[in-house]
């Protein structure tokens, strides 16, 4: 029942978060303070129905060291999404015109904190977190990342390719970077800083919910598999490379962790209980 009273609670704030940021119509400001408030309170309520349903410290959403913890994975993403924008501008399919607009920047904060705090806290801190208790790590890495990736199908452009980009880089990445540092910190931040560098600053798609207003006027044309189409880049072969590549690195600084957790039921109760989860 944890599981079912955790995601009622976490997607109920999504939801509210969501018509609120709908209602605001568009407006920077609005959206701005709109979508903070909708991520605070998504910190809060996790806390809270994590602490009084599993009876613990919420040590994956601790107080200490988070605004660090967040920074870090705010500047991975921005990094990562720029390197991204890098190798489609120099292979001549996206296009500065020029500056765009710093105000609806200022919306995407918002509306992007939002977002990555939002389903943050609802794949990784609820789903994987409960799923790998069952089934270890790699399955519940295997299956969140397919959900991720499917829960992106409802946006306006979606593809079956950009879903599938998704769940492979972003599914993985974002998984890999709870399960290297155990807290909901950093893949929060890493999932902001790619977001809102997508929107915020390069103008680009973002998961087929069309283009954005961000802090650069620019186009982008070219084959999909290269610019991900209407998906945006997150559908882009360099998207999934980097990706990719970000995930065998947080794996691999899991293992040399002693965060991964065992299929085998006998191993995986003694992971769990190191980890405190």
């Amino acid at each position: 029942m944890r599981l079912v009273w955790q995601l009622l609670a976490v997607i109920a704030i999504a939801f509210i978060g969501g018509q609120g940021i709908a209602a605001v119509d568009g407006k920077p400001w609005l959206t701005f303070g709109v979508g903070l408030l909708t991520a605070v309170l998504s910190v809060f309520v996790y806390r809270w129905v994590v602490g009084r349903t599993e009876r613990r410290p919420v040590t994956e959403m601790a107080w200490e060291g988070a605004g660090p913890a967040f920074g870090r994975g705010t500047l991975i993403g921005l990094a990562l999404f720029a390197a991204v924008m890098t190798n489609l501008f120099a292979s001549g399919y996206y296009d500065i015109d020029g500056l765009g607009s710093g105000t609806g920047a200022v919306g995407f904060i918002g509306f992007m904190a939002a977002a990555a705090v939002t389903e943050e806290v609802i794949f990784r801190g609820v789903l994987f977190r409960i799923i790998e208790q069952r089934t270890g790590t790699w399955p519940a890495l295997a299956l969140t990342s397919v959900l991720f990736g499917a829960s992106h199908l409802l946006n306006p452009d979606a593809s079956v390719l950009g879903a599938a980009a998704i769940a492979v880089e972003a599914g993985g990445m974002l998984t890999g970077a709870y399960i290297a540092t155990r807290n909901l910190w950093v893949p929060m931040g890493l999932h902001f800083g790619w977001n809102f560098a997508a929107a915020g600053i390069f103008s680009t798609e973002v998961s087929g919910n069309g283009t954005s207003d961000g802090l650069l006027d620019a186009t982008m044309s070219g084959p999909i598999l290269i610019t991900g189409g209407e998906f945006g880049p997150e559908g882009s072969v360099y998207s999934v490379l980097f990706g990719v590549l970000v995930t065998i690195v947080f794996l691999r600084l899991a293992r040399r962790r002693g965060h991964l957790v065992p299929r085998r039921r006998a191993d995986r109760a003694d992971a769990i209980s190191k980890l405190s989860l």
